[in-house]
């Protein structure tokens, strides 16, 4: 077989697995929520209450995400737990989407725009797993120092939902479109920017679901 046939080969292969991944993603838990509002691209969600498991990590987005992706994942699947509390060995299942915030973004949403992140700066980033709705507070498993379980409550959000593997740049573009269209509802903003991200890294990027969201009053 020729390279251009490997070649060919080794891409079907890739796109089969990103596939078979889409379809693995979709069948999920997510997080319960109605839909109030639709607007093309635009929707605005009650949500309601959920218990997160959350991790913080300073640096820049992605490798505060990579980390926090980790260190979550070690939690839900039993690999780094105290070794006491309710159902210490139990994996958790995997729900989506993952979400992700600046630690502190709520004191900084008089800003008109976001400002892009220095890959080498100090910010403080929060990454967020939603338990299964089965659980309650009580019956997780105790976690590892670094994280933290949390009850989110019932909470509105406006949300933009998007396609491909954003940049920082793209998540630029897509805040500002999400604050132009809070603005022209006449809704009002109550909270930070944050990133909902729904797909395993093997999804190709014209599947894979992302969403930038901001609470609103």
């Amino acid at each position: 077989m020729g390279i251009g046939r490997w070649l060919a080969a080794g891409v079907g292969l890739a796109a089969i697995g990103g596939a078979v991944a889409y379809a693995q993603y979709r069948n999920i838990e997510t997080p319960d929520h109605d839909v109030l509002m639709t607007d093309g691209d635009f929707e605005l969600r009650q949500y309601a209450p959920m218990i997160v498991a959350e991790v913080t990590h300073t640096g820049s987005r992605d490798r505060a995400s990579s980390a926090g992706f980790r260190r979550l994942a070690a939690y839900i699947f039993a690999e780094d737990r105290p070794g006491s509390g309710a159902n210490a060995d139990e994996s958790i299942e995997m729900t989506a989407p993952v979400m992700q915030d600046r630690v502190g973004e709520d004191e900084k949403i008089a800003m008109t725009s976001p400002v892009l992140q220095d890959s080498k700066g100090g910010d403080e980033w929060r990454t967020r797993f939603v338990m299964p709705s089965e659980y309650s507070m009580a019956e997780l498993p105790t976690p590892p120092a670094d994280i933290t379980l949390a009850e989110v409550p019932r909470r509105r959000v406006a949300a933009l939902r998007f396609s491909g593997n954003p940049s920082e740049a793209d998540l630029i573009v897509m805040e500002t479109r999400l604050e132009d269209w809070i603005e022209t509802q006449g809704f009002t903003r109550k909270g930070g920017v944050g990133y909902a991200f729904y797909d395993a890294p093997m999804v190709p990027g014209p599947l894979r679901r992302n969403e930038v969201l901001i609470e609103v009053e």
